[in-house]
């Protein structure tokens, strides 16, 4: 995939997209967005300040009337526009998206376009599809029904290992919902959360309805989950910063979704197949480079397969290919930045003191060595309470410990704050739905581990937060319910008044 546009060029009038046009940010700092597979910078910006902030909410206030009276058709035609123009633009996308995030392309335009396209289409048919309770006389004397109804400017969070599809996550059903947003996606990630608000108007979505800042989550992310007018906060990011995002939020009384950090388990029981299991946990603990909270990290692998599990992953994880994103063969890109490569490393190099690195553990060298790069790497021998067991990573690490009795093996699964994805690995239908019902995870995936459908939702237990993207559960985020009652006697004094007037 060739360069298909200049970025600086594309985004010269800046990096805030607020009422339906580009503008430079007013904090007086710039910022560079680089590319982690060679470190070279591809776009330079002036971050958002609270003025930005301040700007983006209140374009989003004016045009929240329009749109949330808009006839749900008319939402649903403009966003089925939407998907039509993303499509058409597919090979830019996938090319920004590798760029800034330094995914193999055959990722970006495999998984992340396509899934975001995939999204959009379904958000533009469920906005025709906005349910309540059916209209009844629940008491005899009065019909009840339930309206849903958009609740106003929602205040969103992106981050940055799916800055696309998290957009899109985030974006799709607040406005299929008849609401408006201000987004602020990662800083370090900013290019196609910007194409994807220009895209919603080339297909006709008013301006104000769709807005991004891009600056800090001290500067315009903190002000924009504090903003008055900002009703509703979506965040998807580390458990960390969601405990101060819930601060914020909570002391202006803001309704607030969450989908914080995760620490997946991956259960194989000796009836599994040991080949999918293999070759499961080698992609499930690898894709974009193990930056995915509901990356497989933690394999429990009963006693009688742990052996040739080890082996086998040992074995697939040294196949694969570590190398520049636009190659197609590739399969591994860098990690997000070098700090971040940092940090994995780090844990890695800390678990040498109590644990075995079976492959991997290093950054390659040679062409790659000015890349945020590291090896796919397999940890095992760690104890249950070790750091990396329980920490979250977010690399192409995978630890894997073994376990005796079904029993041990759910618990083990359990035994972190976390509880956003697992997959359990099975050829007994009554050990599988076991593990379904007694895992605390928001999804469990049984003989597979990460896909996801825009008819499913996806969001998490405990410390993973709460809340849900994708599907018609993510209405219940982004929608008030409002219980209408009307009386059907036609009568002045009614039998409940005797509570207030006794027997007058």
């Amino acid at each position: 995939m060739g360069n298909s546009f200049e970025v600086q060029d594309r985004f010269a009038a800046g990096a805030q997209y607020i009422g339906g046009r580009l503008r430079p940010g007013t904090s007086g700092r710039s910022h560079d967005v680089v590319d982690p597979a060679t470190g070279d910078t591809v776009y330079t910006y002036e971050l958002a300040g609270t003025a930005d902030v301040d700007a983006a909410v209140a374009a989003a206030r004016e045009a929240f009337p329009g749109w949330s009276g808009a006839t749900p058709a008319e939402r649903s035609e403009a966003m089925h526009r939407f998907a039509a123009v993303l499509a058409e633009q597919a090979d830019d996308f996938a090319y920004a998206e590798s760029l800034q995030c330094g995914k193999p392309v055959k990722l970006s335009t495999g998984f992340d376009v396509p899934g975001t396209v995939d999204n959009t289409s379904f958000f533009a048919g469920a906005a025709r599809h906005l349910e309540g309770k059916s209209a009844a006389e629940y008491d005899g004397d009065h019909t009840s029904y339930v309206r849903r109804e958009a609740i106003g400017v929602i205040g969103s969070i992106a981050p940055w290992n799916y800055p696309l599809q998290m957009a899109a996550w985030k974006i799709l059903p607040a406005v299929a919902a008849g609401n408006t947003i201000v987004l602020k996606p990662a800083e370090i990630t900013p290019l196609t959360s910007l194409m994807f608000a220009q895209a919603a108007t080339r297909a006709g979505i008013p301006d104000g309805v769709i807005n991004i800042v891009t600056g800090t989550g001290k500067d315009a992310g903190e002000h924009l989950v504090g903003h008055p007018d900002v009703v509703m906060t979506s965040f998807t990011g580390s458990t960390a910063v969601g405990k101060r995002v819930a601060e914020i939020a909570t002391s202006t009384v803001k309704r607030l979704h969450l989908e914080l950090g995760g620490k997946a388990p991956f259960v194989v029981f000796d009836d599994a197949d040991l080949e999918a299991a293999v070759n499961g946990a080698v992609a499930g603990s690898l894709i974009n480079t193990g930056q995915d909270c509901t990356a497989a990290t933690r394999a429990y692998v009963q006693r009688p397969l742990y052996d040739a599990f080890v082996q086998g992953v040992a074995a697939l994880m040294e196949t694969v290919r570590v190398g520049d994103p636009f190659d197609p063969k590739t399969d591994l890109g860098p990690l997000i930045s070098h700090a971040q490569r940092d940090r994995v490393a780090s844990f890695v190099e800390r678990a040498r003191a109590y644990a075995t690195v079976v492959t991997g553990g290093e950054a390659p060298g040679g062409e790659l060595a000015d890349g945020a790069y590291y090896r796919p790497t397999l940890v095992a021998g760690a104890a249950q309470d070790s750091e990396i067991v329980q920490s979250e990573i977010f690399g192409p690490v995978l630890v894997v410990l073994p376990f005796d009795t079904d029993d041990e093996g759910i618990a083990l699964a359990n035994d972190t704050p976390y509880g956003l994805a697992a997959s359990a690995w099975s050829r007994d239908l009554y050990r599988a739905n076991r593990a379904t019902r007694e895992i605390k995870a928001g999804c469990v995936w049984i003989n597979d581990h990460i896909p996801i459908i825009s008819e499913m939702p996806h969001g998490g237990y405990k410390a993973s937060g709460f809340g849900k993207d994708m599907s018609s559960y993510s209405f219940e985020e982004y929608t008030q319910v409002k219980h209408v009652m009307y009386d059907n006697t036609a009568v002045a004094r009614k039998d409940w008044h005797r509570t207030i007037f006794g027997d007058r």
